[in-house]
């Protein structure tokens, strides 16, 4: 189930690896859609606010998450393009380390704190408590998402991105069952909402764990590969801490944008909640495009065919912008029963605002496209700290943003995420070109020496 993605059409290849990938996408926002629809459609327009409220500060951990698993496997990416299966299991194992090392320490200080970032974030009082027992729940099953989210990436490292979606897909299922039996038959409310997302992740991350274990001879570790070698923890961590801190510097400014909203009152709060949602079901394509060309520049690069760079990022920038047209079309038509979808009858009056914040988004889509291609192309490159850089631009645009909000309102909100994706894709295209420059200097000199001596 290995797919090397070195040759053969960048377009056809970036589909076939990319389709499993969305699909595995949207899975895992599928988690988070059936609690907050349930949520929202028995509890009420205040516990919709409450899960809501805790959108941002759950981006930022487990963001963090996600993107430092994700850069943990772009060594093994590299490697797998050398067809060097040594270094390949070496990295698989200093991962594992580094994985468990971060999974313990950010489980501890996030419970730990947890009331205290509420607090900060200005949390409405009548949602403070079922913010706290919702989120505190995610917390706490930290270890349940490094797990999914390291296997998952690993496996995608090999050109595998069928076994991650499979086992989402039956998480899912698993997801929306626990989901009935723990708010509908226990009455567990926002409570049993986060456990069944976490009883269900670690699900998917067992099964692709003993994928892994039982699926792949190259992976199966001796001794020597477990020894703690500094030189390649230190590669590991310059690869996955930048793309980690990526992730979570873009949610300080989604934090900084949510304690905004919350200072304009629960309606506002319930609108965004439920647009945020329909929006991030629609940007699953972009972040599909962006894990394949992570995988397609780590592998690429790694067999030293950076020629074909250009090409697959040619191919995705037209994929994403044909998707951001359909999208922005759907939405125009069906922003209403979408956002009705996590809104009961009595919130019925917030769709106005919803609608206008849903809008605002879809309308830059393509922004948030390259945002993606380009920032994943070049930490699969293996600029990952470059890459960092774009995050900061986001937070500056979300910063900037949400000092507007107490004086213009709800509208400046609604323009704080594209505002955030412009700002960065005006740093990532330079940064890209400047990437390929550095990389490709090596071949092109070589070819010069070779040039010179044949004319000799």
């Amino acid at each position: 189930m290995t797919r090397d993605l070195t040759k053969g059409s960048p377009m056809k290849l970036i589909l076939g690896f990319g389709i499993p990938v969305l699909l595995g996408n949207l899975f895992q926002q599928l988690y988070n859609v059936v609690d907050t629809a349930i949520v929202g459609k028995t509890l009420g327009g205040s516990a919709l606010a409450a899960v809501g409220n805790t959108g941002s500060i759950n981006f930022l951990v487990v963001g963090f998450c996600v993107g430092v698993c994700g850069g943990f496997a772009i060594p093994a990416a590299q490697q797998f393009g050398a067809g060097n299966e040594k270094e390949l299991r070496r990295y698989v194992a200093g991962g594992v380390w580094l994985t468990l090392l971060l999974g313990i320490l950010l489980t501890l200080s996030t419970v730990l704190f947890c009331k205290n970032i509420l607090t900060g974030m200005q949390t409405p009082d009548d949602i403070f408590q079922r913010s706290y027992w919702y989120i505190v729940t995610i917390f706490a099953g930290l270890p349940a998402y490094f797990l999914y989210n390291f296997t998952a990436s690993i496996l995608r490292s090999l050109g595998d991105s069928r076994t991650p979606v499979i086992w989402l897909s039956t998480a899912a299922v698993v997801n929306m069952v626990l989901d009935v039996i723990f708010i509908l038959a226990f009455h567990l409310d926002v409570f049993g909402a986060a456990l069944a997302t976490v009883l269900s992740q670690l699900l998917a991350g067992t099964g692709c764990l003993v994928r892994m274990l039982r699926g792949y001879p190259i992976l199966r570790m001796e001794a020597e590969d477990w020894h703690w070698e500094g030189r390649r923890m230190a590669q590991l961590c310059l690869m996955g801490l930048p793309m980690g801190l990526q992730f979570s510097i873009t949610a300080i400014g989604s934090v900084m944008i949510q304690t905004a909203v919350n200072g304009l009152g629960t309606a506002c709060v319930t609108a965004v909640t439920a647009a945020s949602k329909v929006s991030l079901f629609f940007t699953c394509p972009f972040d599909a495009l962006g894990s394949t060309m992570a995988t397609y520049g780590g592998q690429n690069v790694g067999s030293g065919r950076w020629e074909r760079l250009h090409q697959g990022l040619r191919a995705s920038i037209l994929l994403g912008a044909g998707y951001a047209v359909f999208a922005f079309g759907i939405l125009y038509f069906f922003a209403e029963p979408l956002n009705m979808l996590f809104l009961d009858s009595g919130s019925a009056a917030l769709l106005p605002l919803a609608r206008q914040y849903l809008m605002a988004m879809a309308l830059f889509y393509f922004f948030l496209a390259l945002v993606n291609i380009f920032r994943l192309l070049i930490q699969g490159m293996g600029f990952s700290p470059l890459a960092t850089l774009a995050g900061v631009l986001e937070l500056t645009g979300r910063a900037l943003i949400s000092l507007l909000v107490p004086v213009m309102g709800f509208n400046a909100a609604c323009y704080a995420s594209p505002a955030a994706w412009v700002l960065a894709d005006l740093f990532l295209v330079p940064a890209y070109l400047y990437c390929f420059h550095k990389l490709s200097q090596p071949k092109r000199r070589r070819f010069r020496l070779l040039h010179s001596s044949a004319r000799g």
